[in-house]
């Protein structure tokens, strides 16, 4: 393959002039802080730009340091992070915190080495901080740059197999100077300039040494394989209301999906969907007796990264009540509640407003 000029002057330039202006990235002349650029970063994994914005403020306002964030309660740091999704990143932003403060004396590593042995920290996590907040000229590698770097090249490969290719390409790029600079150029010509649909490769930087845009085909990488079916997966959620309107909750296993989060019980999530009789009867004792389930929605659809989830929310007044969390709507809200049992609360609630007497049934 014919190797391509050096992408950097060019690209740099363009970035003096360009670059984007976010809440975690330091100015032109100032020095960045390794804690904002680490929490910025956990932050957009997954996640766009415009979505992590109001929770990177109020994380900095709640905790302005490391330490701060070190010392809070584990329940605080799900709570404020929930509707971001990916609650692992919460667990592991807080356990991350703390090996900082008690490992590193609450500065953050400045090597790959160092960071990838924190937790949370991969191998693409570990060269951004390493380039953004230290300055090191590290291969970083995100969407962003996948993109720019399979049509600077014209790469063949499909994705997800094309990454290693491209990530070889890209280790050539990197300049001995400016690599945080660098890093964050690339990442901002694919996020302004090289989108993934329609890209303005007129006003491109690199569009003379572009492969993709001497050819007239850059919108056609990077290449993909077909996408295999998302499995389905079916659930009984239960929801359980008290006269006073607060609704029983109990919380997630530590480990697994959604671990340690809030919920509503629900029989497993399976294969194969089951009637009101099979899902109360797979409850075992868990649920009170003598409650008469009603159901309140037959199907909703909930989409996780690797399977979607299709449940039925089945409802119940609280006769004798169980013990557990027993939270108001707004309680529950203010915990940490997953985006999946927001969505429950939100069909409960909105079905109750219009039909409170045929959407619960007394016990």
């Amino acid at each position: 393959m014919q190797q391509a000029p050096k992408v950097s002057p060019p690209l740099l330039k363009w970035y003096d002039k360009y670059r984007r202006v976010l809440p975690w990235r330091a100015l032109p002349g100032q020095k960045p802080n390794p804690y904002a650029v680490w929490l910025s970063e956990v932050m957009l994994q997954q996640t766009t730009v415009a979505t992590v914005g109001p929770y990177y403020h109020a994380f900095l306002k709640r905790w302005p340091k490391v330490s701060d964030l070190a010392k809070a309660e584990r329940d605080d740091v799900m709570s404020e992070w929930a509707g971001l999704g990916y609650y692992s990143r919460a667990r592991n932003l807080y356990a991350c915190a703390q090996a900082v403060v008690a490992n590193h004396k609450g500065k953050f590593p400045e090597t790959e080495a160092e960071l990838l042995a924190l937790p949370g920290i991969g191998p693409y996590t570990a060269a951004a901080i390493a380039a953004i907040a230290f300055d090191h000229s590290t291969n970083v590698v995100d969407g962003n740059v996948e993109r720019v770097i399979s049509r600077l090249y014209r790469v063949q490969t499909p994705m997800p197999l094309g990454k290693a290719e491209i990530k070889q390409l890209a280790a050539a790029q990197v300049p001995a100077k400016r690599g945080g600079d660098y890093a964050q150029a690339l990442m901002d010509l694919g996020a302004t300039i090289c989108t993934p649909r329609s890209p303005d490769c007129p006003n491109c930087p690199l569009k003379k040494i572009c492969q993709g845009y001497a050819e007239g085909d850059a919108a056609q990488y990077p290449k993909t394989s077909p996408k295999k079916a998302r499995p389905i997966r079916y659930a009984t959620v239960f929801v359980l209301q008290d006269k006073d309107g607060r609704y029983w909750m109990r919380q997630r296993p530590e480990k697994g999906l959604l671990a340690a989060m809030l919920e509503f019980p629900s029989s497993p999530w399976q294969e194969k969907a089951l009637d009101l009789p099979a899902a109360l009867a797979g409850m075992g004792a868990l649920l009170p007796a003598a409650q008469k389930w009603k159901i309140l929605q037959p199907e909703l659809r909930h989409v996780f990264t690797h399977f979607e989830l299709r449940f039925t929310i089945t409802c119940a007044r609280a006769g004798k009540k169980p013990d557990g969390l027993w939270l108001t709507a707004d309680e529950a809200r203010s915990k940490a509640l997953p985006s999946l049992m927001n969505k429950v609360l939100n069909q409960t609630e909105t079905q109750m407003t219009r039909d409170i007497t045929s959407a619960f049934t007394s016990v």
